[in-house]
C-alpha cells in the first residue's frame, strides 16, 4: 500500500508494517512510547502507556528506559526532560506546541511576583520550562485543587488559564489570582453546544474538562481531567454519555470500556497540534534519534523542583 507522507514523500508500507518497525526500533533503543489521550488513534494504539500529563510525568521520571519517546506536545516532552536528565526524550513532531503555553512568559510571571509578594505560584504543567523555572509548584487539571489546597499562602497566583483557576476557585478559600490563558479547544464550547447537545442525547451525562468555561461547567454532570473522565464513564453503570474535551479522548474510552456510547459535545473539539504526531514520524524519531529535547541546566534544576513539589502532593 502507498500513501504520500505530510512533506511530499511516497512511503512504502502498509501500518502493520510500520508498526512492526517502530517495534523493532523500540526495543532496539530501549525506548517507551507514552501517548497523550488527545494524540491520533493510531499512536494510542502503537504506545506503551496512554494518559494525561499527571500520569505521564509519574511515568517518564519512573521509567527504567534510555529513550523516552513523547508523542505530545513542547511542554509534556520538557517535562519529561526536566525530570530524566541523563535519557534521551524524542518529541516526534517537534512543530507540536501548547498555544496555551505560548500565554505566559518567565518575564510575566516576575511581574505578577512583583504585585503580589505574598502570593505563591502555581502553574499548570501547559507551561514551559522557563515558566515552570519560576513558579513555586506545578499542577495538572487532575491535582489542581489538591496543590493550591496543599500551600500555606493565602494567596495564589495561578497561571496560565483562568478558566482552571476559576474552577479551582469554587474549592479552595484561598485568593486566587487568575492568569489569563486558556485552552483553545475548550474555550469552544459554550452553553450553546451543551443545550443542543441535550436536546440530542436527552439520556446522556455529560461529562467535560475543568479548563471548559464556567457556563458550561455549571451544567455538566461531572468534571474531571482527561483520565478521570475515562474512569468515570468505565465505572457509571449509565452507558451514554457526552464528552466536553479534545475528541481523541473517545478513542481511549473506547478501547478500555467498549460498551459505553461516548458522543463529543463538538466535533470541532479538535488540537491541531495534538494530531501532528503520525505513525511515521514516531519511526523516524526513533530511527534518527531526533528531535531530541532538552532543558538547559540552570533552568531545569529549578523547573524540577517544581515539578517534584507537584509529585509529592497526593
Amino acid at each position: 500500500m502507498m500513501w504520500p507522507d505530510r512533506g511530499g514523500m511516497t512511503i512504502v508500507a502498509d501500518r502493520v508494517e510500520l508498526t512492526e518497525r517502530i517495534q523493532r526500533l523500540k526495543a532496539a533503543r530501549s525506548a517507551v512510547i507514552l501517548a497523550h489521550n488527545y494524540q491520533p488513534s493510531e499512536v494510542q494504539d502503537i504506545a506503551d502507556d496512554v494518559g494525561d500529563s499527571l500520569e505521564l510525568s509519574r511515568i517518564a521520571a519512573e521509567t527504567g528506559c534510555r529513550v523516552i519517546v513523547f508523542c505530545g506536545v513542547d511542554f509534556m516532552a520538557e517535562t519529561a526532560a526536566i525530570l530524566s536528565p541523563e535519557k534521551v526524550v524524542l518529541l516526534p513532531a517537534v512543530d507540536a506546541r501548547c498555544s496555551m503555553a505560548g500565554m505566559i512568559t518567565a518575564e510575566d510571571v516576575r511581574e505578577l511576583r512583583r504585585r503580589y509578594p505574598q502570593a505563591a505560584v502555581v502553574s499548570y504543567v501547559n507551561t514551559s520550562a522557563e515558566v515552570k523555572a519560576e513558579s513555586d509548584i506545578c499542577c495538572t487539571s487532575a491535582n489542581a485543587v489538591k496543590v493550591v489546597d496543599s500551600l500555606q499562602n493565602d494567596e495564589v497566583i495561578f497561571l496560565p488559564d483562568r478558566n482552571l483557576g476559576r474552577y479551582v476557585a469554587r474549592f479552595s478559600r484561598k485568593r486566587i489570582i487568575l492568569g489569563s490563558g486558556y485552552c483553545s479547544v475548550h474555550e469552544h464550547y459554550t452553553r450553546q453546544h451543551v443545550m443542543q447537545a441535550k436536546r440530542n442525547h436527552p439520556e446522556a451525562l455529560l461529562v467535560v474538562h475543568p479548563e471548559c468555561r464556567p457556563e458550561v461547567i455549571d451544567l455538566a454532570d461531572h468534571v474531571a481531567s482527561t483520565s478521570g473522565i475515562v474512569q468515570y464513564v468505565c465505572s457509571r453503570r449509565e452507558q451514554e454519555f457526552v464528552i466536553g474535551t479534545e475528541i481523541g479522548l473517545l478513542h481511549r474510552i473506547q478501547r478500555i470500556c467498549p460498551g459505553k456510547i461516548c458522543h463529543p459535545l463538538s466535533m470541532e473539539a479538535i488540537c491541531g497540534d495534538m494530531k501532528r504526531t503520525d505513525l511515521e514520524k514516531v519511526r523516524l524519531s526513533l530511527e534518527r534519534m531526533e528531535p531530541r529535547v532538552s532543558v538547559p541546566e540552570e533552568i531545569a534544576i529549578r523547573a524540577r523542583r517544581a515539578i517534584e513539589r507537584m509529585l509529592e502532593v497526593r
